[in-house]
């Protein structure tokens, strides 16, 4: 028979597990449980194993023990976790990848029926169609203000209805019908809060962001970077390229306008000189592409031998 540890044997043991996942993890990531059962749990931590180790337990408690952990170790890394315990939330330690383990999260998730009282997480619509309810229980449709008809002996709902909004509570004849309809609305699982990473600490969403997102993101902040310095004219890395490239036009400008010359201004100011050298250059050189283009023509149709007749072959199409 085993011997049932008291509360202070049940503490010192948690704390003993508690700071052993501090030391081996380093990423964790904090899920809502409202609403999951002990069953559903269990399932969970069956399909996480391996990689991962589902934690769940009193807030003040594990406040508590990374609290002395961070002081028996000097990491206080770990302290961050301690301000986002609000509310019936778990911890998920795992050494894969993060992303992969919020998606395999979201797969255990069980429907639940409208219990009275619960805050609907989402819309409730009732769809049109035999309900196989007597016509007796057409009471429950009348006080939802649900149209109905009577079809082969049962109740028909006529068109969706919009039962319940997001946000609202259920009513007792709201969780009824819906029992009686064996409609279960809502689904619930874990839900990521927060995702902590070698002491950072972000919203999920950050592991929806692809290489090209941040690439278009850090693009973004150069692009910004750059503008302010040359605003203010402050040199930076950003702005290096577009400075240079300003200070020589400034240059090439003075060197037309004056004396002085260098040999790219020279080419330049030739140009400026006679204008006419701008249209030359561009017939001469749609010339050049027009006559390579022509010569292989020629050639095919010199090439193309010529079609003999058929009364030159010796056929004819009627006959003398």
């Amino acid at each position: 028979m085993a011997i049932k540890r008291t509360k202070a044997e049940k503490k010192i043991a948690y704390d003993k597990k508690l700071c052993s996942l501090l030391d081996e993890y380093s990423k964790v990531l904090i899920a809502a449980a409202d609403n999951v059962g002990s069953k559903q749990l269990q399932e969970i931590r069956k399909g996480l194993r391996g990689d991962s180790i589902v934690l769940m337990g009193k807030n003040t408690l594990i406040r508590r023990c990374i609290k002395v952990h961070a002081e028996k170790t000097g990491n206080k890394d770990y302290l961050e976790l301690g301000n986002l315990l609000i509310g019936n939330v778990g911890l998920i330690f795992t050494k894969g990848d993060l992303k992969d383990l919020r998606e395999e999260v979201a797969k255990y998730k069980v429907g639940a029926p409208a219990r009275v009282g619960l805050v609907a997480p989402v819309d409730v619509v009732v769809p049109p169609g035999n309900t196989g309810l007597d016509p007796s229980q057409t009471s429950f449709f009348q006080v939802l203000n649900i149209p109905t008809k009577i079809n082969k002996g049962t109740v028909e709902i006529i068109t969706p209805v919009e039962l319940i909004k997001k946000g609202d509570k259920v009513g007792s004849s709201e969780s009824a019908l819906l029992a009686k309809l064996g409609i279960r609305p809502f689904s619930y699982g874990l839900v990521i809060n927060n995702v902590y990473d070698s002491g950072s600490v972000f919203s999920p969403e950050v592991l929806d962001l692809t290489e090209e997102d941040l690439m278009n993101k850090f693009a973004s902040g150069v692009s910004m970077v750059a503008s302010l310095s040359l605003a203010i004219s402050y040199p930076t890395m950003a702005a290096a390229p577009h400075m240079f490239l300003n200070a020589y036009k400034n240059v090439l400008a003075i060197a037309v306008e004056t004396d002085y010359s260098y040999p790219h201004a020279d080419k330049i100011k030739e140009y400026l000189k006679d204008p006419s050298k701008f249209a030359v250059a561009a017939p001469a050189a749609a010339a050049a592409s027009g006559g390579a283009a022509a010569a292989p023509k020629e050639e095919e149709k010199k090439e193309e031998p010529a079609e003999e007749s058929d009364e030159e072959m010796g056929f004819s199409l009627f006959d003398d």
